[in-house]
């Protein structure tokens, strides 16, 4: 899953500890005297000075005396001036910190390997602005900082990119199974998203998640346009041993999700899962039906669903689904068979509501709690 992604954060990753390190060699031999320097500022002796007092110490003494009287002290204004002004790292200070065993990131150690990182990004289908952020981050996570020579850079990348991506990546997060336990008994979801993206499979899926913890569920058809709908979701009612609440094709869907709710009460069934038919948030009259589902059964949570593979076309979707009726989080099918990531990554920090599960498979099982922690460590092989 995702392993495109994994590849060019990979290659990022290599190509910014290649260039800070090759700088950092280069310094090192353009600095040949960082040490000697390093020991002036601190006040220490030098190499240097201690081959001088091999000579005659009355000789030395007349030297350094005439010296001191003639020759005026080095001026090292400009490298406390560089110091000061906050910029970029001097040719003194690059000395002085290698002399005690740090190498600092530098802007130019970073300028190309980020451009590369936002291809990559973009390339894999993440939004522009989550791209956008995920570089601001990791710039001004590492640039001037500074590791020891027995770190690596590679590891300072590596934790630039695990906070920038974790960062957007788990916006608005929640416990998903502590809300069922606390909320309210029955609590209902009800599902949206345009046709075709799996959202009867989910619901199902859904269905055996809660199942395996406990919670009790009776499925809804909201879906009262569709031909064929009926038979879909009643076939998974009769696999997973569902009730399910359906009304003839044509019906009112606000009614057939009330009708499921009003069973529930009277079951004690912990969740009713409504479907939706599948809409365009252009569709002034789908849309409606929303907000009457909405305004007349009031659901707990008001799940979107997407496949994972439609990439920045799944990112507008929610975008534009979140500004029509407000979601309270997504689902994302095939992420399986989806490289890139980019939906994953993008949809959270764009309408600010959590990615809550991943569809993984075919099978009943094969629905995944999102991790963002855990994502970013698959995505970084940490």
């Amino acid at each position: 899953m995702f392993d495109g992604l994994k590849d060019k954060l990979r290659t990022f990753r290599e190509d910014v500890e290649e260039t800070a390190d090759v700088d950092a060699s280069t310094g090192a031999e353009a600095t040949a005297d960082g040490e000697s320097v390093a020991a002036a500022v601190d006040g220490e002796p030098t190499e240097r000075d201690a081959a001088g007092r091999d000579g005659s110490a009355g000789a030395v003494a007349d030297t350094e005396s005439a010296d001191e009287s003639s020759t005026p002290a080095p001026d090292r204004g400009d490298e406390r001036d560089d110091e000061a002004d906050g910029s970029e790292p001097s040719t003194f200070q690059r000395a002085k910190a290698f002399a005690t065993g740090r190498i600092i990131i530098e802007e130019a150690d970073l300028e190309e390997p980020l451009w590369e990182l936002e291809m990559a990004l973009l390339e894999s289908d993440v939004e522009m602005s989550v791209a956008e952020q995920i570089l601001d981050t990791v710039r001004e996570t590492m640039l001037g900082e500074s590791r020891r020579q027995v770190e690596t850079t590679g590891e300072l990348v590596e934790q630039a990119l695990h906070d920038a991506l974790l960062e957007v990546i788990g916006v608005g997060q929640f416990d998903f199974e502590t809300r069922i336990e606390e909320a309210d008994k029955p609590v209902t979801i009800v599902f949206t998203g345009v046709n075709g993206v799996g959202k009867t499979t989910t619901i199902a899926k859904l269905s055996q998640w809660l199942g395996d913890r406990g919670y009790s569920s009776v499925l809804a058809n909201g879906d009262t346009y569709r031909a064929g709908a009926n038979e879909q979701i009643a076939e998974h009612a009769d696999r997973l041993n569902r009730e399910l609440i359906a009304h003839e094709q044509g019906g009112d869907p606000t009614a057939v999700i009330y009708d499921a709710v009003e069973y529930a009460a009277a079951n004690d069934v912990d969740v009713v899962l409504g479907d939706t038919a599948g809409r365009l948030h252009t569709s002034d009259d789908l849309m409606s039906q929303l907000e009457k589902i909405d305004r007349v059964v009031e659901p707990d949570l008001t799940l979107f669903v997407d496949e994972a593979v439609a990439g920045q076309d799944a990112v507008n979707r929610a975008r534009e689904f979140d500004a029509a009726a407000e979601v309270d989080g997504a689902v994302l099918t095939k992420a399986d068979a989806d490289t890139s990531g980019g939906a994953a990554i993008s949809i959270a920090y764009v309408t600010g509501k959590p990615v809550l599960f991943l569809g993984t498979g075919q099978g009943y099982d094969d629905l995944r709690r999102f991790d963002p922690e855990a994502l970013v460590d698959d995505l970084l092989g940490t």
